[in-house]
């Protein structure tokens, strides 16, 4: 600093606030600090008798390190909970883990191999979840996501574990468990049933065949369509499959009972066909016909038929899933091999023989088909034998192969089958007694509970009415799974899960009558030494001689059960929690998987949903719109963006996007973010460097003697805090952000800073000029780091201590800035925003100027204005300050004859330049004591200082 400068100084900013954030080097040691002094502790500490909001943490699977979804989901759910935490309520975050199920022990075999006693198999399951659950937490708190941390939920904790068992204990009570053999999704590798979210669809390949079966009865046929048919006619229903693998188990063909079916004439005998159908079929077999008869499908019913390679009559039965998208208007009908054949082989009570084992092979009874073996084939392999003895026989009309979406596992990525197994469902359709009912008082008086229970679909459907949605399509999403979801297959034939505690009698295989009572002493059990208890117990220690004749179930439950059925083992079981939760948050998969699992125990136990609101957010992909994939190479790790960025970076990606749909993500767009985050950095600077020196016991001064622009940026810091307070009250977090950044760039870096800078600078360090900028400015630092520390949470922690000099507070402790009124009325606001379009206006013409070399700086400039009507009025009101606002040495306002006169002239200044404000004026020098200053410098150094009104 020269000589001159020090003799005649500024009010230079100052601040430890560095430029630079180095957050993904700061970052780490702030964790630390906030760890050391239970930063989490102190602001429940602190919320301690507040209104409570509750979100349940859908948990995350123990299994390999977290990925950009983790991330974005639990960046979400932060967010909620500290700005929750702002609004004043006691909103604790319990973080939890899904711990059990068949991921696990896939790799548990991988590393230690498949012939583990079991009781060893489980403690090396669990061991691995625990080093998954260290992994994923470390990262998780990187993120910057405050939560307890030490005392998290995990389900294979022993008391959980018993609470699931409790659950599945009240589901029974209620009537809606039941024993049944249905077909159920089922994984050939996985050798288990698969739950409805664990089912994906992919593109399959497979042989789609049209099947003859010949009518046995010709003359019930005649009598039904009213036709005449010689007496060596063959009749044929047809029927057109993709999986010929199941027509052993065919028990009958399905019509519509409304649909018009066609006996047509060929040259390959009659062929009953559906009407809307009939030509395409004959083009696909080659064939010509002349429709010899017609009737409805309910003309046909219990029509015998013959089996195409068995010695069985099968009849033709109406059902209402027969539908005219593809095939014949006929379908072949397996019960054990699909739900729409199940259900209405129930109606005909046709029987539900599956032929196929666990491992996909068809079993040792089963038939051969002609003269093949299928005893021990595959079911893959099947399809050949079906398909060469069908074309052997003359009853294959045509085959061909078809690419169509077929479910697979989600695990291993191959088709599944449907397969009737004896397995535990919780009915959807089961009617149950109500929540409060006293059932062994109904049980007494012989009312059961088909006469006083509500279905769990209707209870599903009422509880999805009373839900909040975020964004609001998710309501009809949840509506239409619930709507067409069959019956919940709970069981599962896995070893590393919670088992179902279920004694079950030798001969009828019926739950012991004891079993409420028996399963608590289990649960018991298993609340001091885990599952193992169950799997250990020795059954006459509770049967006694009953024991003789029951078994225990070797079955484990879904783990979707498991986190379903977390709001009765960990909400209602927690004191810092509560049922219902307030929010459930989780990707738009959950539809089908713990929102519907969590939404179905719910209703099954309460009778409604453990959660009030719903918020779904999207999945994560890269620039060019396609899902992260490793083989693609377009994956982007939140450990390499909070590695080399720092996590608020990634908070703010997340924040800065629209969650409700696809979250984009790319090297391109992360450095946008960053630039984004150094504007607002840098803002922050400014305010903390330009009030260092501020005291509110010292200098706070009424709102009514401050300067008008600061009232103003008063008044604009209030807008911006009551649309920002309601945006995070809708979870609309990319407003938030957006208009944080906007208010940052435009409000205050575009424009009240700008203007503010020669104030604070060179007015005199006590003058009623400059401490009207910095009660301005104090409040507005102070709205504004609460508003953004809930996305930027490292960032506003890091303001925080440099606003109050104490690193062991948090932001989190207080909630959002009481701004005082800004006493402005409506008029005068609008005034403001007509200054700030004209001072755009005079911007452009200055830029003009400078680039034709009339000027450097814009101080270097004389403005002169000429403004028409309201606007000179709006302008002249400024009087002299209206150069500060313009950030020129001189600025002057004139009449304009007409709105079309309005114009702005720029001209460079004839003066000296002051050395000390920079400025251009007719004073410099005229003080003869200091001829390097103007006059309103001298003034504000060693003078009363300048008077300014309004800027």
């Amino acid at each position: 600093m020269t000589d001159e400068k020090k003799k005649y100084p500024l009010n230079l900013p100052d601040t430890p606030f560095p430029m630079r954030g180095d957050l993904a080097k700061r970052e780490p040691q702030m964790l630390a600090q906030w760890q050391a002094q239970q930063r989490y502790q102190k602001i429940r500490a602190a919320k301690l008798g507040k209104p409570k909001f509750i979100l349940h943490d859908g948990p995350p699977y123990a299994n390999g390190d977290i990925h950009i979804g983790h991330a974005v989901n639990k960046i979400l759910k932060d967010i909620i909970i500290k700005s929750k935490t702002l609004a004043g309520f006691d909103a604790p975050y319990v973080p939890g883990w899904d711990c059990h199920g068949l991921p696990i022990e896939l790799q548990v075999e991988k590393k230690h191999g498949k012939e583990i006693p079991p009781a060893k198999f489980r403690e090396l399951c669990r061991e691995y979840a625990k080093e998954q659950i260290e992994r994923q937490k470390k990262d998780f708190i990187r993120l910057g996501v405050l939560g307890d941390w030490d005392n998290p939920y995990l389900t294979m904790d022993f008391k959980t574990e018993a609470d699931i068992m409790r659950a599945l204990g009240s589901i029974y009570e209620r009537g809606y468990l039941y024993q049944g053999r249905k077909p159920v999704n089922w994984c050939l590798d996985c050798q288990s049933a698969l739950a409805e979210a664990e089912v994906e669809y992919e593109d399959k390949v497979s042989p789609a065949i049209d099947v003859g079966f010949e009518v046995k009865d010709k003359h019930a046929l005649e009598k039904a369509f009213g036709v005449s048919l010689p007496g060596d006619a063959k009749v044929y229903a047809v029927i057109w499959t993709t999986t010929p693998w199941t027509l052993p188990a065919n028990q009958a063909v399905s019509v519509h009972p409304e649909h018009e079916y066609r006996l047509v004439k060929t040259g390959k005998g009659y062929l009953l066909l559906v009407a809307e159908l009939m030509e395409s079929c004959l083009q696909r077999y080659q064939l010509t016909g002349e429709v010899a008869g017609s009737g409805k499908g309910k003309a046909l019913e219990h029509l015998p038929l013959q089996h195409p390679f068995y010695d069985r009559i099968v009849p033709i039965i109406c059902g209402e899933h027969v539908t005219l998208e593809a095939g014949t208007g006929l379908v072949h009908t397996a019960p054990a091999h699909g739900l729409d054949d199940y259900f209405v082989g129930q109606k005909y009570n046709l029987p539900n023989d599956n032929p196929v084992g666990d491992d996909g092979k068809f079993i040792s009874t089963t038939q051969p088909v002609g003269d093949t073996a299928l005893a021990g084939v595959f079911v893959w392999k099947a399809n050949d034998i079906v398909l060469h003895t069908l074309e052997a026989s003359g009853h294959l009309l045509h085959q061909e192969k078809l690419k169509h979406s077929y479910p697979h596992c989600w695990r291993h990525k191959t088709p599944i089958i449907f397969r009737s197994t004896p397995q535990w469902f919780i009915g959807m359709d089961s009617v149950a007694y109500p929540v409060d009912a006293d059932v062994e008082k109904l049980v007494r008086e012989g009312r059961h509970a088909s006469q006083d229970g509500q279905r769990l679909r209707d209870l599903a459907n009422k509880a999805v009415e009373h839900t909040k949605f975020f964004p609001a399509w998710g309501r009809a999403r949840l509506e239409a799974m619930i709507r067409n979801r069959p019956d919940w297959c709970v069981s599962r034939q896995r070893n590393w899960g919670v088992p179902m505690p279920f004694f079950v009698h030798k001969e009828t295989s019926q739950l012991h009558p004891r079993t409420p009572e028996l399963l608590e002493k289990v649960a018991e059990l298993v609340e001091q030494s885990g599952i193992e208890a169950w799997f250990s117990l020795n059954s006459v220690d509770l049967l006694g001689e009953d024991a003789a004749h029951y078994r225990k179930l070797s079955d484990t439950l879904d783990v979707w059960f498991d986190s379903g059925s977390t709001h009765a083992a960990v909400l209602a079981r927690r004191a810092d929690l509560r049922s219902p939760a307030d929010l459930y948050l989780e990707g738009s998969d959950q539809h089908r998987g713990w929102f519907q699992s969590s939404l179905l125990t719910g209703c099954a136990i309460n009778g409604r949903a453990p959660y009030e609101a719903l918020l779904t957010h999207g999945f994560v992909v890269d620039g060019q719109g396609h899902k992260m994939s490793k083989s693609k190479g377009n994956v982007i790790a939140p450990q390499k963006i909070f590695d080399t960025m720092g996590a608020d970076i990634l908070r703010l990606w997340v924040a800065s996007t629209d969650y409700s749909g696809e979250l984009t993500i790319s090297d391109e767009i992360l450095k946008r973010v960053v630039e984004s985050y150094r504007r607002i950095r840098n803002t922050l600077r400014f305010l903390l460097a330009n009030t260092a020196d501020f005291d509110t016991a010292k200098h706070a001064m009424p709102v009514s003697e401050w300067l008008e622009i600061d009232r103003y940026a008063l008044a604009l810091t209030r807008k911006l805090q009551d649309e920002i307070v309601a945006d995070y009250g809708r979870y609309e977090f990319h407003l938030v952000a957006q208009k944080l950044q906007n208010f940052c760039s435009e409000e205050l870096g575009g424009f009240y800073l700008d203007i503010l800078k020669d104030r604070l600078y060179t007015a005199g360090e006590d003058s009623k000029a400059r401490r009207s900028a910095q009660n301005a400015l104090y409040h507005i630092t102070h709205s504004l780091v609460r508003l953004m520390a809930p996305v930027l949470s490292f960032t506003g922690e890091e303001v925080w201590t440099a606003l109050t000099g104490k690193d062991d507070e948090s932001v989190f402790i207080g909630e959002w800035h009481a701004l005082p009124d800004a006493e402005l009325d409506a008029e005068a606001i609008a005034a403001w925003l007509k200054v700030e379009a004209w001072r755009a206006k005079v911007n452009k013409q200055l830029e003009e100027a400078r680039a034709a070399g009339m000027i450097g700086s814009a101080l270097a400039a004389e403005v002169d204005v000429y403004a028409f009507g309201e606007d000179y009025d709006v302008l002249a009101r400024l009087g002299n300050d209206l150069r500060f606002v313009f950030i020129t040495s001189r600025a002057t306002v004139h009449h304009a004859e007409s709105e079309a006169e309005q114009h702005i002239d720029v001209s460079a200044s004839l003066h000296d330049k002051c050395e000390r404000c920079w400025h251009y004026r007719e004073d410099v020098a005229a003080d003869a004591a200091h001829p390097a200053l103007c006059g309103r410098c001298v003034s504000n150094l060693f003078g009363s200082g300048e008077a300014r009104s309004h800027a």
